[in-house]
């Protein structure tokens, strides 16, 4: 029970994530079935029969994901509760969030199953009616419904907003399927032209009821750049851009469809694709962002902008470290130690559980730019060397991927002081603190980009597939980053942290999906993303290079 208090945080953003992927997929799909296939079937032609049936299979998958993870999620929440509040399992169970978790999960399946035993075409008066359900049961357990002031004007926005998502973004997929099965140039125009009035139409709406949630949760400028939810709100914004840039190239694209252009609609699916996993991206960081209480509301602690300004403003990089024995937990262990001699063995000065974070001073602040520091200087090594692969006469440098293997290690050496191998925690009990179990989940996936890549490069890969999953954990890395929390007890000193870390985040889901399309395609395209994802890489070393751990009071001298 104790650990998973500890982890519950971070599980419950993951989990939402999930849960808003699985529900934007759903109900994508009951809108491209409903809006494109139904209407286009006699256009389509003997095409119809083979769309219709991967969008229902993938529809219904979709579905029963939706309720697996909705499940989960009840099911942790419930055990939280439980286990804090002194309650018994039916009392859990009775609360309204409880509720409409199970209203989903109960309308997933009910789609999950309709889908899949429809023998002919899917019956809209069944599906339309259960998705708005689900879309309904959400906006019931988020942030409008705890509103006192214009709470009904709140849930039809938020229930525009997620709808108009689940239409576009979670419309993808389906459209990628659509276009691989269908073989004439006039089918494949059809279906392009009415997803893009479909997917116009629904980015209105989301931005419109995106603004109207803005303005209300946020309540003032300042509240934009002085709280964790307003960081946030930014940060979805940005992705949108990048998102609106994709879909713009992608409608230039689709007009180019009945011309019969193959490179057309190979171009347009990779852009699709591109398209799709930033989308996930975005639901993820709305998933965090349902996690953070609204600007509005956190009145105290905010962040004043000449404190942003002094944390982003770059200083002389740290390139040498503090002896292990001058950080704060090194030095209270030893105060332990002295003090109960006799006692075998002796207390550890942090531990997981306790709700309080580990103590730090000048020195451990040393300690974590110095971390920071020298992994920017190693990413522009390898970006650079990325550059200068590129160039003839210089093939000696595609062995950069292995600089991420040596960044892993050191993240496992120096990341966490007070955990194995330079502390007295043990790494298994370390991994009930949810920062030192994102650092290991890290040091994995930058290890395993590392061998991916460099074994792509240097030809030792059999199949094509394999090297696609550099540019994809990249983007999964990046994902992750979003959600990444830092356990201090000074709600200023997370938010200055987390505003160095989003532009990590941004910059690795750039450089992810730039590969994926420099892998993906052929000629100017490829040429262009080639270079656009070093450049991203050369912003997250810079970006590490110049971190400034933040400073308060509260921490220990």
């Amino acid at each position: 029970m104790d650990l998973l208090v500890d982890l519950f945080g971070y599980l419950s953003v993951l989990l939402r994530g999930f849960v808003l992927t699985a529900q934007s997929l759903t109900v994508g799909g009951v809108a491209f079935v409903i809006l494109l296939l139904q209407p286009l079937a006699n256009d389509l032609g003997g095409f119809a029969v083979l769309v219709v049936e991967r969008s229902r299979r993938l529809l219904a998958w979709s579905a029963l994901a939706l309720a697996v993870f909705e499940t989960l999620t009840l099911a942790v929440q419930a055990t939280v509760l439980v286990g804090t509040l002194d309650i018994t399992v039916v009392e859990a169970l009775s609360t309204s969030f409880a509720a409409a978790a199970a209203t989903v999960s109960v309308s997933a399946l009910t789609i999950a199953v309709a889908v899949t035993r429809a023998r002919e075409s899917l019956r809209p008066y069944v599906l339309v009616p259960v998705a708005l359900l689900i879309l309904g049961a959400q906006v019931a357990a988020s942030h409008a419904a705890a509103r006192l002031d214009a709470r009904p004007a709140l849930e039809a926005a938020g229930f525009i907003h997620m709808g108009a998502a689940g239409v576009w973004i979670g419309g993808l997929p389906y459209l990628l399927l659509a276009l691989a099965g269908t073989g004439q140039p006039l089918a494949r125009s059809l279906i392009g032209r009415r997803y893009s009035l479909m997917s116009m139409l629904a980015v209105a709406l989301l931005i419109f009821a995106g603004v109207a949630m803005a303005i209300d949760y946020l309540g003032s400028l300042e509240a934009l750049y002085g709280t964790a939810y307003g960081v946030m709100v930014v940060t979805k914004a940005l992705l949108l851009a990048g998102l609106l840039f994709l879909g713009s190239m992608n409608y230039r694209l689709v007009r180019k469809l009945a011309g019969d252009s193959g490179a057309a609609v190979l171009t347009l699916r990779r852009f699709v694709e591109a398209e799709l996993g930033i989308g996930v991206t975005v639901l993820f960081a709305a998933g965090s962002l349902t996690s953070q209480p609204p600007g509005a509301d956190l009145t105290t602690d905010r962040a004043t902008w000449t404190e942003i300004v002094q944390q982003l403003t770059p200083g002389r990089p740290r390139l040498t470290s503090p002896d292990f024995d001058l950080l704060a937990i090194s030095r209270l262990d030893e105060r332990i130690a002295n003090a109960q001699a006799r006692q075998e063995p002796a207390p550890l000065a942090f531990v997981p559980g306790e709700g309080l974070p580990p103590p730090r001073n000048a020195m451990d602040i040393a300690w974590s730019e110095f971390n920071h520091h020298w992994a920017g200087l190693l990413l522009l090594a390898m970006a650079l060397l990325a550059l200068l692969e590129r160039i003839p006469h210089f093939e000696w440098a595609r062995h950069w991927p292995m600089g991420l293997v040596v960044l892993a290690a050191a993240i496992v050496w120096r990341a966490d002081p007070e955990v194995w191998p330079t502390g007295r925690l043990g790494l298994l009990d370390s991994l009930r603190d949810p920062e030192v179990a994102q650092h290991r989940l890290f040091e994995c996936l930058a290890a395993s980009i590392g061998i991916i890549e460099w074994r792509a490069r240097m030809g030792f890969t059999s199949g094509r597939r394999l090297v696609l999953l550099f540019p994809l954990l990249c983007a999964i890395g990046g994902t992750l980053l979003m959600s990444h929390s830092h356990v201090l007890a000074n709600v200023k000193d997370q938010l200055l942290i987390e505003i160095t870390h989003l532009p990590l985040a941004l910059a690795a889901v750039t450089a992810g999906w730039s590969r994926w399309i420099q892998l993906r395609l052929e000629g100017t395209a490829s040429r262009i993303a080639g270079w656009i994802w070093p450049a991203a890489l050369i912003v997250v070393a810079l970006s590490l290079l110049f971190y400034r751990e933040p400073w308060t009071a509260q921490d220990t001298a």
